[in-house]
């Protein structure tokens, strides 16, 4: 039986890193975004406005004809950087839709087939910057909203066999990381040299993250959300 798993947000940066870890994994890779995927082989592709309601029922629609799909990873997202005073109405419609709203839209076609099945991996990428983080209130909010989804769909589905964790990545060497800082620059280097470990992350240190929980050997691991930092989490806790 073929084993599949859906990635939303799949073309680029760390939902790449997850479609790749996961086709490593053995499923069968189905990939979402807004754009062309940077390595069409690591499994079929479909272009969908996440953002859109309609677009995505009908991109759900293609993803389950003649699939049964237990796994997820909701990883779509986008980002902007304000100060609270200069954050716009359209700005927090437009990073819910996607952050938000879509994950939710993805579930509910989801669910029935995998409570069908009596399994499901669900993982939502939400970020440390849910913990907070200035310059960020939309993007912060989105994320923030995005551990409550997943701890309430944890309760909600654990019964039918359907784990749902979250991975929130901090500081990860990605596309949005160098535009939010400017790569090299002085607020670059000074967040670099704020982690613990001393280093940025890699894209693939979260898709490592992701494999675990999607395993079938984590059955008994639900409603988490783990940090993948480099130790800033634990840092400003302790500061």
């Amino acid at each position: 039986m073929t084993e599949y798993a859906l990635v939303t947000g799949a073309s680029r940066n760390i939902g790449r890193a997850i479609a790749a870890r996961l086709k490593a994994d053995g499923y069968s890779v189905i990939m979402l975004d807004v754009m062309d995927p940077e390595d069409p082989s690591l499994g079929e592709f479909r272009r969908v406005d996440l953002s859109n309601v309609a677009d995505t029922a009908q991109a759900m629609a293609w993803v389950l004809d003649n699939r049964e799909v237990t796994r997820v990873v909701n990883c779509a997202g986008i980002v902007t950087t304000h100060p609270v005073e200069e954050v716009e109405a359209d700005t927090f419609d437009q990073l819910m839709a996607v952050n938000v709203r879509s994950y939710i839209e993805v579930m509910k076609a989801l669910v029935p087939g995998m409570k069908k099945a009596g399994f499901g991996r669900v993982v939502n990428i939400a970020s440390r910057s849910s913990l907070g983080a200035a310059q960020q209130t939309v993007y912060a909010a989105s994320k923030a909203a995005v551990v409550g989804l997943t701890k309430s769909w944890a309760e909600e589905l654990a019964a039918d066999g359907i784990t749902v964790n979250a991975v929130g990545p901090g500081p990860i060497e990605t596309d949005m990381l160098n535009k939010v800082y400017g790569k090299d620059s002085p607020a670059y280097n000074a967040y670099r040299d704020r982690i613990p470990v001393q280093r940025f992350g890699t894209v693939d240190d979260i898709a490592h993250g992701v494999s675990f929980f999607m395993d079938v050997r984590s059955s008994f691991v639900t409603g988490q959300v783990l940090y993948i930092c480099g130790g800033v989490t634990i840092g400003r806790a302790n500061a």
